[in-house]
């Protein structure tokens, strides 16, 4: 593993002013609350996440949906997303149409 010693810049950190949601995210948003499971149990401590994109574009970058879609799963889980130790993230090309998002949650042992 190579190492960069460097501070993490927050996405917060990287704009100026206040940003606002668009029409586009709180739609977003709302479609995502309603469809989530409410069976999903988030462990204590520590978590573990898998996230799996399905794009229908291969010029989808794989880490641009992770803060919209973690922000969502905090809002409907309850939980604070600094909890979160451990993601991996992979995705996969589907024709338009079939996107989707899968997730896995679990603990950090």
């Amino acid at each position: 593993m190579h190492q960069v010693k460097v501070k993490p810049l927050s996405v917060n950190d990287a704009w100026k002013g206040r940003r606002f949601k668009t029409d586009e995210y709180k739609a977003f948003e709302d479609e995502i609350l309603y469809k989530l499971p409410a069976s999903v149990k988030i462990p204590e401590g520590k978590i573990k996440m898998r996230l799996h994109w399905g794009f229908s574009s291969n010029g989808s970058d794989f880490d641009n949906p992770i803060k919209p879609f973690l922000d969502c799963l905090q809002k409907k889980y309850l939980f604070n997303d600094n909890r979160v130790w451990d993601c991996r993230i992979t995705k996969e090309i589907v024709p338009k149409g079939q996107e989707f998002i899968e997730f896995e949650i679990g603990e950090l042992e």
